[in-house]
């Protein structure tokens, strides 16, 4: 489709004042360019249909910043997608106009702040405010605070749980919000297990109003305190979850686990235990079904082949043997529980948690018994 007169002449002027970054309103027929100076913006006047028209303007932004006439090329698509897109070629990806473009810019690892400015006025859209926020040089600029204020006003309007999860986790990194967000975020999080998880990510160690130590947590150190000192990892895990962090933890993924709303919920909560208790299980494996947890804790604990760390603490207090059963099952939590009771992704709800409880209900009991004193 041939282009207006006039719309050549002004993108042109456009082009040749060497924008930062533009961005077309298909919908109102508009191409924005950012500048120095500020926003320019052409008003176009189609000589055909809109759709065509708007894909032919591509065409000549595209032909312009790329050499490529043909648009978005298809191989940039997929080479921006898999992350082999150079750093020196985002400027170009947000001169063109193209969502797709920016979604590889912003994703990119070698983003920089001043790039992430331009990308953020191509494109205010929560998905790409969590991927900025994702990289390290991103949140600590003067773009992290601005995304995560946008991730918090957007956050009552977002309805997948998973995304939810994400947008707490990240913008409870330091310095993004204030203490009276996040205690708002907090406030809220008691009525939905998505943000609790969020938390459970970020702030492991520094939940929210803090539960009380175990109140046998003294003993605990004086007993395994040398073991912990020494390196042994079931002592420094024992001694991690008595404290009061440990057992705010232990709390929160608890109030996560009683009535998670969906899959996603479970196994991000899954994930959780996974990561906190990881140290016992370094080589992981989230498939492992309920039955061959339990063999495989009870073996690594007190079985024949016991780690030399799990004896270690027995030999100095053997009363901790329930703990250290407890941890070992909750290191090695995942996916694998879940697909023998419930086969249907798709089950929310009460009747996900009664299929679910065989499973839930047992790590429930281990997260309990890490909760109460040594008898």
């Amino acid at each position: 489709m041939e282009l207006s007169s006039e719309d050549v002449f002004r993108l042109n002027v456009l082009l040749a004042n060497k924008p930062k970054a533009i961005r077309i309103d298909e919908s109102k027929l508009i191409v924005y360019g950012l500048s120095d100076q500020g926003e320019a913006k052409i008003t176009l006047n189609p000589t055909g249909r809109p759709e065509q028209y708007i894909r032919a303007v591509k065409e000549m932004i595209s032909g312009h910043i790329l050499g490529s006439p043909g648009g978005y090329p298809v191989y940039l698509r997929r080479w921006t997608r898999m992350g082999q897109m150079r750093d020196e070629s985002l400027e170009q990806l947000l001169m063109l106009g193209e969502p797709e473009a920016v979604v590889a810019a912003v994703g990119s690892p070698g983003l920089s702040e001043e790039l992430a400015r331009r990308a953020w006025w191509a494109m205010e859209d929560a998905d790409n405010a969590r991927r900025m926020l994702e990289n390290p040089n991103i949140v600590a600029s003067a773009m992290g605070p601005v995304l995560a204020a946008y991730l918090l006003d957007y956050l009552p309007f977002e309805t997948e749980t998973d995304k939810q999860t994400d947008s707490i986790r990240l913008m409870l990194q330091p310095g993004l919000i204030d203490a009276p967000e996040r205690e708002a975020l907090w406030a809220k999080s008691g009525r939905k297990q998505a943000y609790l998880v969020g938390f459970l990510q970020a702030l492991p160690d520094d939940l929210p109003q803090p539960a009380p130590a175990r109140g046998d947590c003294a003993a605990l150190k004086a007993a395994l305190g040398a073991e912990r000192d020494a390196g042994n990892p079931c002592a420094r895990l024992l001694l991690r979850v008595a404290g009061a962090p440990g057992q705010t933890y232990l709390k929160t993924i608890a109030a996560v686990l009683e009535k998670p709303p969906n899959q996603d919920v479970v196994t991000a909560a899954f994930d959780c235990l996974r990561d906190y208790f990881g140290a016992l299980r370094p080589e992981g494996d989230p498939r492992v079904p309920l039955a061959e947890l339990e063999a495989d804790a009870l073996a690594r604990v007190a079985g024949e082949h016991a780690s030399p760390a799990a004896r270690a603490c027995l030999a100095a207090l053997p009363e901790c043997r329930e703990d250290l059963l407890a941890m070992q099952l909750l290191s090695g939590v995942g996916y694998g529980l879940i697909r023998p009771v419930l086969s249907d992704p798709t089950t929310l709800g009460s009747l996900m948690r009664r299929k679910l409880a065989p499973v839930i209900d047992p790590l429930l009991g281990a997260i309990e018994q890490l909760r109460s004193p040594v008898r």
